[in-house]
């Protein structure tokens, strides 16, 4: 199954890319190579196979539960600040303004 240049140019357009003469030209020839490394894919016998959502199977989301633990102490989570102020992280402005905040 190889894909044309006006295939391309269609793929092209409705992803809004836009490409250029030889930029399609490469582009088919680069797609159609990813096709054809694809291809032994289509060999695998998956009758009776079910199709699933993720590789995985039946993978849930896993959490971790939800404890209460001791604070974590300001002054540890200060220590490797370059700049402290009133107990505070002092960072750059990034907003335009001059000085740090």
């Amino acid at each position: 199954m190889a894909l044309s240049e006006s295939d391309v140019r269609a793929i092209a357009e409705y992803v809004r890319i836009g490409l250029d003469d030889d930029e399609v030209t490469s582009m088919t020839e680069d797609l159609n190579s990813i096709i054809d490394t694809l291809e032994p894919i289509t060999e695998f016998d998956l009758e009776g196979v079910e199709p699933t959502f993720h590789p995985i199977g039946d993978l849930r989301n896993v959490m971790r539960a939800d404890v209460v633990h001791a604070p974590f102490p300001r002054e540890v989570a200060l220590e490797n600040a370059s700049t402290v102020e009133d107990g505070c992280f002092k960072i750059p402005s990034i907003l335009g303004e001059e000085g740090d905040r």
